[in-house]
């Protein structure tokens, strides 16, 4: 016949996991009620300048959904633009969520005529307006390929220049479809 005894190691073990066991136990209904205005006032604080700063750039969003994904990602505005670039589709905020509001501005701002955009767009900063009547150019399978990278430096500055040019027409065709395609009721 063999006793059975306890040693150090196997006591320490179990006082460890009792005492996390009872800590797990005694935490989980004690914060239950508490975590949702817990979670309220830890909520990072979004202010109406990042909302706006989204919103500028991407005005076929609406400012609320805006701030509820500021407000899920920490007031990152740049964690937002890039979901939206990326072509990634913003929640939509539960209908409990309160969006900051602008200060007392918001009276008078509406009583104003919009403000024009500190910077212009694209086609008047780059003036391309000359450019956006004509068709698109020939198929680029049918214009000569140009060398991805010249040795002349103003040859490069051309290249680029051509290029960044096309893109931003191209957006603009493409902006201008869709636009029609919902204008007209086919979806898009």
């Amino acid at each position: 016949m063999t006793e059975q005894t306890l040693n150090i190691p196997q006591i320490l073990v179990f006082i460890v996991v009792t005492a996390l066991a009872v800590r797990w136990y005694l935490s989980k209904p004690a914060n239950a009620g508490t975590r949702p205005a817990a979670a309220n006032r830890a909520a990072p604080r979004i202010s109406p300048a990042q909302i706006d700063q989204v919103a500028q750039m991407f005005p076929q969003l609406d400012r609320r959904t805006i701030a509820w994904d500021l407000s899920r990602n920490g007031g990152n505005v740049a964690a937002t633009t890039e979901k939206v670039l990326s072509g990634r589709v913003l929640e939509t905020p539960p209908v409990s969520f309160q969006p900051p509001t602008p200060r007392a501005a918001t009276p008078a701002r509406t009583a104003t005529p919009p403000v024009k955009p500190a910077q212009p767009d694209l086609i008047t900063r780059y003036n391309l307006a000359s450019k956006l009547g004509k068709p698109a150019d020939p198929a680029p399978e049918e214009q000569p390929k140009p060398k991805a990278w010249s040795q002349d430096r103003n040859e490069r500055q051309s290249n680029l220049q051509k290029r960044r040019e096309e893109m931003i027409l191209a957006a603009r065709r493409k902006m201008e479809e869709k636009e029609r395609a919902k204008a007209s009721g086919a979806p898009a």
